[in-house]
């Protein structure tokens, strides 16, 4: 073999196997061929019933001798003899090849055939059945969780830093934001989403005036004037807060206070000018390029995916957490719907289904070339006697056969013979 053809790889212990069983048809194959032999020449010339078993006799010799020369003409020239069309596999492996390519091209990668195999394997409901069994559906979790750990890992910041600047920037810098802002906008305050925003707003701004009076106050007296006395600026600012409060406390309390009517209003207006004003649009698209330029943007973004990623590593670490546990009863709801629900099975068949056509379609010439180009690879004499370690025993029952008929064949002719 050339130093450069590989191997072919091989199971010791299995071709041990098949190596004692072919020896051992072999065997029983010569003895036949050998009984024969004694059985000719013990009744040669002959007549009577030795006469017919003579005939048989040597009808079996000839029928063992031409299958022996058959199958062995198969794998290598019969004793050595460079008889034509002998050695058929060591010298036309690539031709062999290329035909048992183009038959499984043919006759199994043709679409209706690859639909009904998928159709009948039924995988959507066999997975249903396996992910609804607990222990299965922890299997699953347990690897989703290891692959997404390892991920999480291999993310550095400079990943980050890099696909900020090389793809969202240039996208976002290009993409004009006032018509997406405009429009969500509209959305939001014709559907009242922003409502609850506000009460939110307002609960938390009147919680911290309620309980930071002396800071309000303070604050508000560093806006007064140096002259006054400061009796009065403390009456004022007590006064001013205690306004501050009633008021929010009025606006939280009635959903039609005009403050809030005005912010509607508001939103309205900006909605309108981000869709259709060019000067608030051009204000937007130059707010937008400061915030996307700004330094801190990149930080920001940066401490914020680290924080995300520490979140969901210490979940996906913890065998025993709730992550892991609600991912084991999801995927475990999943394989239940699967069971349950025909018309969900029949459509993620029927898209296995076409994805394996689609595959095979593209790529079957490539699946198929893997035959040929990995035969043509092998060493001819090699690659002959491994096919014939894995078929050369069923090979056998044809001289066995052959020496049976041979002599049935044998003994009626022999009888058509005598009777005539």
């Amino acid at each position: 073999m050339s130093a450069n053809v590989p191997l072919i790889t091989t199971d010791p212990g299995a071709d041990e196997a098949r190596r004692r069983g072919l020896r051992r048809m072999r065997a029983v194959a010569g003895a036949l061929l050998g009984f024969a032999a004694v059985v000719y020449v013990a009744t040669h010339d002959q007549d009577g019933a030795l006469g017919f078993v003579n005939a048989a006799a040597e009808a079996s010799m000839v029928g063992a001798i031409a299958d022996w020369f058959a199958v062995t003409a198969l794998f290598r020239r019969p004793l050595g003899l460079p008889i034509p069309h002998t050695g058929l596999i060591p010298r036309r492996k690539d031709e062999l090849a290329k035909g048992l390519e183009e038959f499984v091209a043919g006759n199994f990668l043709q679409e209706d055939v690859v639909r009904e195999r998928v159709g009948a394997a039924n995988v959507v409901l066999r997975l249903g059945v396996w992910l609804a069994d607990e222990p299965h559906a922890r299997r699953v979790v347990d690897e989703v969780a290891d692959v997404a750990q390892a991920v999480l890992r291999r993310v550095r910041d400079e990943h980050i830093e890099g696909l900020f600047n090389e793809a969202f920037l240039p996208r976002f810098r290009d993409e004009p934001v006032s018509p997406v802002l405009g429009t969500v906008l509209s959305e939001v305050v014709r559907d009242d989403l922003h409502h609850g925003l506000v009460d939110l707003t307002l609960e938390e701004l009147l919680r911290w005036l309620e309980h930071n009076r002396r800071t309000f106050m303070e604050v508000l007296a560093e806006r007064a004037p140096w002259w006054a006395p400061e009796s009065l600026n403390e009456r004022v600012t007590a006064r001013a807060h205690v306004e501050a409060v009633e008021w929010l406390r009025d606006i939280r309390a009635d959903q039609g206070h005009h403050a809030r009517r005005a912010l509607d209003s508001m939103l309205e207006q900006l909605a309108h000018d981000l869709l259709e004003d060019p000067d608030t649009q051009e204000r937007a698209e130059r707010f937008k390029i400061r915030v996307l330029e700004h330094p801190q943007m990149l930080a920001s973004g940066i401490s914020l995916w680290n924080a995300l990623r520490g979140a969901l590593l210490e979940a996906l670490a913890d065998g025993d957490g709730a992550v892991r546990a609600r991912m084991v009863q999801e995927t475990m709801s999943a394989g239940r719907r699967l069971q349950a629900d025909e018309a969900l099975r029949d459509r993620l068949n029927g898209l296995l289904a076409d994805a394996v056509v689609f595959g095979v379609s593209r790529y079957g010439e490539e699946i198929t070339a893997v035959i040929s180009h990995t035969i043509a690879r092998w060493d001819g004499a090699e690659a002959a006697r491994r096919i014939e370690l894995h078929v050369g025993r069923d090979l056998q029952f044809i001289r066995i056969n052959g020496t049976l008929v041979g002599g049935l064949v044998g003994l009626l002719i022999h009888a058509v013979s005598v009777s005539a």
